[in-house]
Parts: C-alpha cells; sequence; structure tokens
C-alpha cells in the first residue's frame, strides 16, 4: 500500500506537511485512486469548482468514497471567513489520512498559515518555510494568513 506522498508523485509540489496531512497541486484521476489506496478519506480543494481540472473531481471522489471539501481561494475572497472554512476543514481530518490542494500549492501556503500557527505550534519563521515548501509563491497570501493569525493572538 502506498503513502499519500507516494502516491502523489509527479503532482508539482506534493509535499508532506504533516503526518496525516499532504499538501499538492491539482492531482489527476490516477493520483486520487492511489490516495484511496493509500488510505486517504479527506480532500480539500481549494480551486474554485468553475477552474478547469480535465475530469469531474467530485464525482470521482464520490464514487471513491473519499469526503471531499471545497474552499475556494482566490484574490477576491482572501477574508478571515475564508481562512476560517480552511481550517475547520483541515481540522476535521485531525488523525485521518488529508490531501489538500489547489492548481499549484500556492494559494495552500497561505491558507494553512493559522492551521500551522494557531494549531500546531509553528513559528512565523517555520510556517513561512512550511508554505514554501507547500509551493507559495505570493507573498500577499502568506501575509493574508499572518495578519488572521496576529488578529487572534491576545
Amino acid at each position: 500500500m502506498p503513502s499519500p506522498i507516494d502516491a502523489l508523485a509527479g503532482v508539482v509540489n506534493a509535499n508532506q506537511a504533516l503526518p496525516h496531512l499532504v499538501t499538492a497541486g491539482q492531482p489527476g484521476p490516477s493520483h486520487f485512486r492511489a490516495l484511496k489506496e493509500a488510505g486517504v478519506s479527506l480532500v480539500i480543494d481549494l480551486r474554485h469548482p468553475s477552474e478547469p481540472r480535465g475530469f469531474d473531481e467530485t464525482t470521482l471522489l464520490q464514487t471513491l468514497g473519499i469526503e471531499y471539501v471545497v474552499v475556494p481561494v482566490h484574490d477576491g475572497n482572501l477574508t478571515d471567513e475564508t481562512l476560517e472554512q480552511v481550517t475547520a476543514a483541515v481540522r476535521t481530518g485531525q488523525g485521518r489520512e488529508t490531501v489538500i490542494h489547489c492548481a499549484s500549492g500556492n494559494r495552500i501556503g497561505g491558507a494553512l498559515v493559522p492551521h500551522l500557527m494557531l494549531d500546531q505550534g509553528f513559528s512565523e519563521d517555520d510556517a513561512m518555510m512550511a508554505a514554501l515548501r507547500m509551493g507559495l509563491r505570493g507573498a500577499h497570501l502568506f501575509q493574508w494568513g499572518l495578519d488572521y493569525v496576529r488578529r487572534q493572538k491576545p
């Protein structure tokens, strides 16, 4: 049985972010089938449903019996509510094999900052390094997550 990170071989920015959390760019159908074999039970998709994928991700994951949560992240909705939705979705996967993806990994890097810092105890520097490994390329996305964290800490 492959591990979730092994199941994502060839996917851009596939990264073992935490013990039960793998991040990546867009997986293809064969990757999702391999993820099922690897024990993944939750996929969190940060792409808007209208973004092209080349296949019907919703139907495929439903057929595979993998829980599928979509929290679109784009420049028009970089809000606290969006971060709270992403963080809540990640929390539902605690202890379960979980994959979170967008197209390239860029959006994940910013959207996971609150989980990394508030839930996992990462320092700002460690969260930045983790975000870069996930594929973060937009400094504004990291700042979005960091600003949220700063507002949450007393």
